[in-house]
Parts: C-alpha cells; structure tokens; sequence
C-alpha cells in the first residue's frame, strides 16, 4: 500500500503527536522496535519499513515475527508505479533501463527515502510527528536521512553498541536473516554473491538475466580480481574457488549475526 493511503491507520497520543519507528528489519532496527515497545507499552507507536520488493523468503517471514513479538502490524510504505501498483526494485530497473551502482543509487532514493519523507510530511501537516531511528551511540557519523522534521536516536540516548544490540535480540531470542535488503544489492560482497548463486539459484539466475539484458553489471569492474558479471562469476564460483573470508562469513551468518546493509531504515 502506498505511504499516503497508510496515514489512517496511524494512531497518535494524548497530545496529538504520532511517533513513528522506522523498522527495516535489521539487527539495529528490530532491536530499537522491540525495545520501545517492551520500555513504554502504552505510547501508540506506529512501527513502518519501506519494502524493495526483492526481499529474500526469510526476511518475509523475519518482518511477520516482529509484529508478533509486537503485537500489532508493520506499515509497509511503498512508492506507486503510476500503474495501480507498487513501486520495486525489478519495475525501478525495467523503467530506468540501468542497474543501480554507488554512483547512481536511486533505488534507496525511489524506495526508501521518498516514500518515507512523504508520509512524515502528511502525518507532519496534520499535527505534530516525530521519527525514531536506529542509529547506535558506536556510529556517531552516521546521520538521520529520510526528513527534516523531528528525529530521536534512542539507541545513542540508551548508550546501546552493537554487542549491545546482539546482546539484546539473544535475550528476546530474535535472530536477524542474512540479507534485509535486497537479494542482489550492487553493495553487497562476493561471498554474498555465492550463497545468493547457492540457496536462490531462481534470483541469481534472473540477475543475470538483468545484466544481459541492459548492458552492465551489478559489480563493478576492477572492484577485486574476480570476474564483474554474474554469468562469469558463477563459472568461478562452479570452480572451486574459495572467496576471501568466506568462512568467517559463514560462521558469523550460522551465530545469527547478520551483516549490517548500506540502505536500512
């Protein structure tokens, strides 16, 4: 449903303020929801993700979890495509006849930024919003992206780490899927490549397809020593060759410690 048509279901306190939790799904984001619900159960939060469309089965399955440990539904917020439907990362691809790279990363713009800063401007215009934000008291650089308006950063307030936030999910016995964004996000390293290629042969096959059929790839060339299209690194990948650092991936993957992606909200 798009950001706009959601505001109904958005419910606000005794003032009239909505509080707003951007919910992604990752480690920072679950563990921020969860914690604000179990600290103040009775403030009408609101918790909301900006879905891709190119979310992988478990991190469907993730998102239905987190709403029941809250006990009430996530707002999926989504662009329209002009056509009656959703805005996703394979119409973004199709429309703009490109993939997105760290120079042209329109698909967190077009999927994340825009459908968030819309609906806060809405719930902004009709009383007061404020938008919470997993950012952790370890990441001082990192900003707020999505609005202008009034943003709260718990997480620092709190003084929470990341072994703050791993700690707390094992307490509430939550594990984070491997991948929260996209399954074939340019960002994304080799060896997430390869366990794509291995457990969703279905997405890395269409991936390729994608690059076939628009010129380019979603890696960039020169970016390591391995091949930059996906048909040529599955040839590697079908050699035997052993990627750098794959094993500690894999373990720290089975420890339920998911990597941190570039586009979480």
């Amino acid at each position: 449903m798009s950001a706009l048509h959601q505001l109904a279901r958005v419910r606000r306190d005794a003032d009239g303020v909505a509080h707003i939790v951007g919910m992604s799904g990752g480690k920072d984001s679950t563990g921020l929801g969860l914690r604000l619900r179990e600290l103040h159960p009775d403030v009408p939060y609101t918790f909301i993700c900006t879905p891709t469309g190119d979310e992988l089965p478990e991190m469907v399955e993730h998102w239905r979890k987190c709403e029941d440990l809250l006990g009430q539904p996530i707002l999926f917020l989504t662009a329209p495509d002009g056509k009656g439907g959703a805005l996703t990362l394979k119409k973004l691809i199709d429309g703009f006849g490109a993939l997105p790279n760290f120079r042209q990363r329109w698909c967190t713009r077009k999927l994340k930024i825009e459908p968030t800063e819309a609906f806060m401007l809405a719930l902004a215009a009709a009383g007061p919003a404020v938008l919470y934000v997993g950012l952790r008291a370890d990441e001082e650089e990192r900003q707020g992206l999505f609005w202008s308006g009034a943003t709260v950063f718990p997480m620092r307030t709190w003084g929470w780490r990341e072994a703050d936030v791993w700690a707390y999910l094992a307490r509430r016995g939550v594990t984070i899927p491997r991948r929260s964004d996209c399954a074939r996000c340019y960002h994304q390293k080799l060896v997430e490549w390869k366990v794509l290629g291995e457990e969703h042969p279905d997405l890395y096959a269409e991936a390729v397809a994608q690059e076939a059929a628009i010129g380019h790839t979603f890696r960039s060339p020169g970016r390591d020593t391995w091949p930059a299209s996906l048909a040529e690194l599955a040839v590697a990948f079908a050699s035997g060759k052993k990627v750098r650092g794959e094993e500690a991936y894999r373990a720290r993957v089975q420890r339920g410690e998911a990597p941190c992606r570039v586009c979480s909200l």
